[in-house]
């Protein structure tokens, strides 16, 4: 396994590639908004050999760069995730995203459908949401109430406690530093961009691509009636339905890693 940097677009975006090359078309995990690579950290040594895994640090999150001021929305992200692919070398690959990280992947089968070869969708974020005030307002609100609202709001999509509170200290640490605080209410901010309408209802003709949809039971934040009205318009799709709430990659990373298996092979 090894991490670097790749500037993309004037900004350092940060990965690490894992598992084995081979005959396979390389795995991209995409996390979700205010999370990390480390969402992943279980389910890579699960993938099957002979595939290439890229996990990527969104721009703002993990170990990227802060926005300074660069766009935040799934399809800025979706741009920068394409870029990045190029540098790697990375003509066609099987996307798989968490939640916001599942609309950035729908943006790429959309805007550069080549890229994808499959999409994997867990726990995604399925519903376009119109702006509300408190999230254009985020970055107003003072920092360590921002912070706490947002661990408090997150914890919420764990069934482990106990997990949550080890991952929280992962995922907030760059919103701890110094212009954390504006990098957060940027990027709660941009959650309910209009311009990522298309991406949230997966408008797009994912019938030539083979796809996989996972959602948890007790999910509080996408709704498993969402993740069925996605395969209604896709039947061929897949749809595991799990027994967690909203972080499956962290709570069942077996699972997870078993449907992207499946789907490598379809």
């Amino acid at each position: 396994m090894r991490g670097e940097f790749v500037d993309v677009g004037g900004a350092r975006l940060y990965y690490y590639a894992a598992g084995t090359r081979g005959a396979g078309e390389p795995v991209v995990l995409i996390h979700g908004c205010l999370t990390s690579s480390h969402l992943w950290s279980c389910v890579v040594p699960c993938l099957p050999d002979g595939h290439r895994t890229v996990v990527v640090d969104l721009l703002g999150h993990g170990r990227s760069d802060p926005p300074s001021g660069q766009p935040l929305t799934a399809r800025a992200h979706a741009k920068r995730l394409v870029l990045l692919l190029d540098a790697l070398r990375i003509e066609r690959a099987c996307l798989v995203g968490h939640g916001f990280g599942a609309a950035v992947a729908n943006l790429v089968a959309i805007y550069d459908s080549p890229r994808a070869s499959r999409l994997c969708f867990v726990n995604a974020t399925l519903r376009w949401r119109r702006a509300s005030s408190l999230l254009r307002g985020a970055r107003y609100v003072p920092e360590p109430l921002l912070r706490s609202a947002v661990r408090s709001r997150i914890r919420r999509g764990y069934v482990d406690a106990e997990r949550a509170n080890r991952s929280l200290d992962h995922y907030m640490r760059p919103f701890a530093a110094p212009g954390g605080h504006a990098a957060l209410g940027a990027q709660l901010a941009a959650l309910p961009s209009d311009e990522d309408r298309a991406a949230c209802q997966f408008v797009f003709d994912a019938r030539q691509k083979p796809t996989a949809l996972v959602a948890g039971a007790n999910d509080p934040f996408e709704s498993l009636g969402s993740a069925r009205a996605v395969q209604a318009l896709n039947p061929s799709a897949t749809l595991d339905v799990l027994s967690d709430a909203h972080y499956a990659p962290e709570e069942s990373p077996e699972r997870v890693a078993q449907v992207i298996t499946q789907l490598l092979e379809r």
